[in-house]
């Protein structure tokens, strides 16, 4: 039974799409959210997985981040096709424009906004991300940072912080705070046919 505030896709975004840094908590509450609204969940980097067979790591090893990225750049293009999808994306897919234009144009994109010291202390013995297999760790966390917040609060429609709450409560707000500015966004719609009229 879905939840009293869920609302027809026809009256929503068809897909959402989440986007931030690693260890932001796309997959942890993109799975809740996706429940709390009655959609499916992908996570780009698993379905990558799923459709190679091999490791993020692995593909990072053997073909280097541009091929890797090129990967990405399929399977979202597949994604994005998808009706009533909620897709946690990789941390480094809005490094294409290309990725951005089919995000944007299918769907209501999520920035889940995080600091460097709480992506650190979540990815601080996290062995599975590539561009965190040498040097300093906190180091580089800070400039992928760096280059890619603006990058992420130029394409999204929502910033969501969120901070430490536990996911489950924040899956909750986040799910409150889509249905808002849909709501908001609908209303928006209708005065702008009645001022056309």
């Amino acid at each position: 039974m879905s939840p009293a505030w869920y609302r027809p896709m026809a009256e929503r975004h068809e897909n959402i799409y989440l986007i931030g840094p690693m260890g932001s908590g796309k997959t942890t509450i993109g799975q809740r959210v996706a429940n709390l609204l009655g959609m499916s969940f992908r996570d780009c980097d698993g379905e990558l997985e799923k459709q190679t067979g091999a490791s993020v790591s692995l593909i990072f090893d053997i073909e280097g981040e541009s091929g890797f990225r090129e990967r990405e750049t399929r399977v979202l293009q597949n994604l994005t096709t998808q009706k009533n999808v909620l897709v946690a994306t990789g941390g480094g897919a809005i490094l294409k424009p290309e990725n951005c234009r089919l995000l944007s144009q299918s769907g209501l994109v999520v920035y889940l906004q995080t600091s460097v010291a709480q992506q650190f202390k979540r990815l601080r013995r996290d062995q599975s991300r590539p561009l965190l297999q040498s040097g300093d760790r906190e180091q580089k966390l800070a400039e992928l940072a760096a280059a890619r917040n603006p990058l992420y609060l130029k394409l999204a429609d929502i910033v969501f912080p969120p901070h430490n709450r536990n996911p489950a409560v924040a899956a909750r707000q986040l799910a409150d705070a889509i249905i808002s500015y849909e709501a908001e966004a609908s209303t928006k719609d209708a005065e702008n046919e009645e001022n056309m009229e």
